[in-house]
């Protein structure tokens, strides 16, 4: 399949969901150096809208206060657009562990209201941003999100004229919340790296990579598929390791143990997606489920090739090591920017 262009949105109106969110703010650089006619921003968050109008000066950039659990407001703020990302999200685990109608009402609901508000409004296409958590969940945040992707699939079933597809990607590097930004602070600060587990995998992947994910959904899905980037992997302890040789600090590590809701390894695809998943090269392509309510498909008939596939998971990927973290690092802006601090 070709590589995603951006001449697909010369002329257009895109409404970016929780657009000033770490996914958000990047998709929205990467669109500013095209002929796009205009980004719509929506949010709940009047402050980060703020300091993004102080610090993207186009006028091509228009800000919309709101929530995705809003239905008449988003049907306002969807009027003539082209194209939607739904990146809005409640992502925390532990906040969703406690407030686990919270994930429901914002990652459930939310994304129900976005698809049908698109629907309403002869919106082309809609890209749905979920996580590796969607994937066996075990958590609230995880459970919300794989429900919002059976949302997506089902509403694809029954939409006409708007094509709504999905994207699935593991931990995004230096993304608001990670753990990057946190041993970033901690070797500022002269205090101990925490590390949940030293043996927990995490895929990885960066910001621009999951812009490019998204763009490449957006330019080659079909109704209810997700598409999933063949991502790395390395271990909590590879990382830390890598960050401790990177800023040359012996900055001891302290193990705090697993939080509640957190897995050993992150899974992209489970052995049943990837009997019907296409590789396409940098990314597996999961058609939906189409089967209807004939039981017959379900009960009496069964699916053959699942016992000679594995999941996809952080565990059988490619995994980085110390001297690999490192070059990943490198490529990071907040890690470039505090070498060149550390080295000033």
């Amino acid at each position: 399949m070709t590589p995603p262009t951006l001449d697909a949105f010369r002329g257009r109106t895109l409404l970016v969901t929780g657009g000033t969110g770490s996914f958000g703010s990047t998709v929205i650089e990467r669109f500013l150096d095209t002929e796009v006619a205009e980004i719509r921003v929506y949010s709940r968050d009047e402050k980060k809208q703020d300091d993004m109008r102080r610090e993207i000066d186009d006028e091509r950039v228009r800000y919309y206060l709101g929530d995705v659990r809003d239905q008449p407001t988003l049907e306002q703020a969807l009027r003539g657009v082209d194209h939607v990302f739904h990146a809005a999200a409640l992502k925390q685990v532990p906040s969703c562990e406690f407030h686990p109608m919270e994930a429901v009402q914002t990652n459930v609901v939310g994304t129900r209201n976005v698809l049908i508000a698109a629907e309403r409004n002869g919106v082309d296409r809609v890209v749905c941003l979920s996580t590796d958590k969607a994937v066996y969940p075990i958590n609230a945040m995880g459970i919300s999100k794989a429900m919002m992707e059976k949302v997506m699939v089902a509403q694809s079933r029954e939409a006409e004229g708007t094509v709504m597809t999905g994207t699935r990607y593991g931990n995004v590097m230096a993304s608001r919340g990670s753990v990057i930004p946190l041993f970033l602070e901690q070797i500022r600060t002269g205090r101990r790296l925490t590390v949940t587990n030293p043996e927990m995998t995490r895929f990885m992947m960066s910001l621009e990579d999951s812009v490019d994910l998204v763009l490449f959904a957006f330019t080659h899905g079909e109704p209810g598929e997700i598409f999933v980037q063949k991502s790395p992997a390395c271990t909590i302890g590879t990382l830390a390791q890598a960050f401790l040789e990177l800023f040359d600090t012996d900055t001891p590590i302290e193990v705090i143990g697993t939080r509640h809701g957190e897995k050993l390894y992150e899974t992209l695809l489970t052995q049943e997606e990837r009997l019907r998943a296409d590789d396409v090269g940098r990314y597996f392509r999961i058609r939906p489920d189409t089967r209807d309510l004939n039981y017959s498909k379900f009960v009496t008939e069964g699916e053959s090739g699942l016992d000679e596939l594995d999941d996809y998971d952080s565990r059988n990927t490619e995994q980085l090591d110390v001297p690999a973290m490192k070059e990943l690092l490198r490529t990071l802006p907040l890690i470039q920017s505090a070498l060149e601090g550390k080295a000033g």
